[in-house]
């Protein structure tokens, strides 16, 4: 997608956006006003980010294996970490989100497509510490600095499995009871973005949240994001623009929102 037209959609999204006075079902009400409108500051915020500020100034460069759309900033398979960090992490914004979507709901089980650096897990983990998060990564240079950082915050509720999400996901999804919770924020393709949300289904139940990253990164996003908000077992979506959300509560009319963020 050119980056007028992604401008273009953005002011688009802001001037369609709703609040939550302007949404009837209660449990969106209670989610926009309990989450989303969410201004403390948590101690676990800061332990993120600062590790995020250390990683931002490391200059060391390691070899990348990248699998899916790939960086649209930088094409070489060289990246310092102070890099991927800066680019490839979420900002601060939307990992705090993270973080109280997981508070909020308290799953039992997480998955994660996609690991990079580690950061969004680290909300996740420090959101809900009780759940079981699982989390893919396809570069094993990026999963073992991953790995380090999750040592480096003391968290013990993550297993990280490398590996292609092709090979790995229904492994995984075999292994789990069901899917509480999960986070696709790995190969920014319109078909294997759809093909792992079909995969997911098998495994969701009344009460699963499935967010999906960068919903409006490309014409191929755009795509897979209307497909998922269309499929018949989602019955709540919600697009805030850089990330979609779905839910699939039967006791829910079936609607689809455009939210401020």
């Amino acid at each position: 997608m050119q980056k007028f037209d992604f401008i273009r959609n953005y002011i688009s999204y802001r001037y369609s956006s709703r609040t939550k006075f302007d949404v009837h079902p209660p449990f969106l009400f209670d989610l926009i006003t309990k989450v989303f409108e969410d201004k403390k500051n948590y101690p676990d915020y800061q332990k993120v980010e600062k590790l995020k500020k250390a990683l931002i100034k490391n200059r060391q460069t390691i070899s990348i294996t990248d699998l899916g759309a790939g960086s649209s900033m930088n094409k070489n398979l060289e990246r310092s970490i102070g890099f991927i960090a800066r680019t490839s992490s979420k900002d601060k914004k939307r990992g705090r989100l993270m973080y109280r979507l997981a508070n909020y709901f308290k799953p039992g089980n997480i998955l994660e497509l996609g690991t990079s650096l580690g950061l969004s897990t680290a909300y996740l983990s420090f959101g809900s510490p009780e759940s079981k998060i699982t989390t893919i990564e396809g570069c094993p240079n990026i999963a073992a600095l991953a790995e380090d950082n999750f040592k480096k915050l003391k968290l013990d509720n993550i297993d990280l499995i490398c590996g292609n999400f092709d090979n790995e996901l229904d492994k995984v999804l075999n292994i789990i009871p069901q899917l509480d919770f999960a986070f696709i924020d790995g190969n920014h393709q319109r078909e294997p973005t759809i093909k792992y949300f079909e995969q997911c289904l098998s495994k969701t139940v009344n009460d699963s949240v499935l967010i999906f990253d960068d919903i409006h990164w490309s014409e191929g996003m755009e795509t897979a994001w209307e497909h998922v908000k269309q499929h018949p077992a989602v019955t709540l979506s919600i697009d805030i623009f850089f990330m979609g959300i779905v839910f699939f509560r039967k006791e829910l009319s079936r609607e689809h929102f455009v939210i401020k963020y």
